[in-house]
């Protein structure tokens, strides 16, 4: 069948927008009807080679849509149900699935490469060159085959241009606070970077009770719009001094938690958040550096003599099965905002502007709509 796409045929910083040939599904995979698309920094370090990928590729992460069609052996969905895209299928069989941590399944391995599980590939130009879909998912197309693991079924009264975000940056964002994080009742948690990720860190800080909520960015509008979501103070790192004023707001001990999730992280971003962190206080480092970074700027005695900790996390230590269906019963019931994180709609043939509006900081979150 056919399918348009946004395809990256290199690091060229511009999507391609053009008409693919897309397999059927294959035992043990599902043809999805995408209906909305999130645009997400992270499908950007594709675009620019921080972060390379084997091109061509159809990016795309956090989708939602409808089962068209089903592989053999595939009881899970069936043509109808709505769903979700998780970028991380998770085997569960490996050490990180039979731990809980099926974010870090070693099938991610693979996610840039763009292959299904079998090693073959889905889609193909017109001139008949394979084309890789990102995490075996692809949500940048109308169309898209993916593994049956990589799917989870939602209820069907969910808007499915809200509940896309709940494929990447709602988890992601709530997790790196409540999971990774582990911010408890009456801490403070200081969030550097108001995007998708950053908005839901705030409000993950909010919903675990934390008694002040920092949000530090250097887009006006942002850090007003972040007091909606659970921010009690604001900063705006043009103007301010963000360790010095953190430290003003906690008589000078520093946030328990930091988070930082600016969609392109520089060593010093993590220098700064750490600086800002309390004795035996954690940094959460969520946004992406570029592939060849080797070092942040943390002095190591610190971790010792001052017992800090800094530590990473993927797709916010979710479990895609479990916290999906959670996340949404919080949206269900006015618990969690998801309404408010999408500033603006495209078409997929926009998808250069959206992502030209993302990096202007004119957007929370972007959302691509098919018909």
């Amino acid at each position: 069948m056919k399918t348009r796409a946004a395809v990256l045929h290199g690091p060229t910083k511009t999507f391609s927008v053009e008409e693919l040939e897309l397999d059927e599904p294959k035992a043990g995979e599902v043809l999805v009807k995408m209906v909305a698309t999130g645009i997400c920094h992270s499908d950007w370090h594709f675009a620019t080679g921080d972060h390379p990928a084997r091109y061509p590729i159809v990016p795309g992460h956090e989708g939602a849509g409808i089962v068209e069609k089903v592989g053999p052996g595939v009881t899970e969905v069936q043509p109808g149900d709505h769903v979700l895209l998780t970028f991380i299928p998770p085997c569960g069989k490996c050490r990180w699935c039979l731990t809980g941590l099926p974010v870090l399944c070693d099938r991610g391995a693979g996610a840039t490469i763009g292959a299904q599980l079998d090693g073959t590939f889905r889609l193909r130009t017109k001139d008949g060159q394979e084309v890789g879909q990102f995490a075996m998912i692809g949500c940048f197309s109308e169309y898209t085959v993916a593994p049956a693991d990589a799917i989870v079924k939602i209820d069907p009264d969910i808007p499915l241009d809200r509940a896309c975000l709940v494929s990447c940056c709602v988890p992601t964002g709530v997790g790196a606070a409540a999971k990774r994080g582990e911010v408890r009742a009456g801490e403070v948690v200081a969030v550097f970077g108001l995007g998708g990720v950053g908005m839901n860190a705030v409000q993950g800080a909010a919903l675990a009770g934390a008694s002040k909520v920092i949000a530090v960015d250097i887009v006006p509008w942002k850090l007003e719009a972040a007091q909606e979501f659970g921010a009690t103070h604001t900063i705006n790192a043009q103007y301010e001094d963000p360790v010095q004023r953190i430290l003003d707001l906690t008589n000078g001990v520093g946030a328990d938690k930091t988070i930082v999730t600016i969609g392109h992280v520089e060593p010093e971003h993590i220098g700064i958040a750490y600086r800002a962190t309390r004795k035996s206080g954690r940094t959460v480092v969520v946004g992406l550096t570029p592939q060849n970074t080797e070092w942040m700027k943390v002095p190591p005695a610190d971790l010792v003599l001052l017992g800090k900790e800094v530590v990473g996390t993927l797709y916010g230590h979710v479990n895609p099965r479990v916290d999906f269906p959670y996340l949404l019963q919080l949206y269900r019931a006015g618990r969690l905002k998801l309404d408010e994180l999408v500033t603006k709609t495209y078409r997929l043939d926009e998808i250069n502007q959206g992502y030209a509006d993302l990096l202007e900081g004119r957007v929370i979150r972007g959302v691509i709509l098919f018909d």
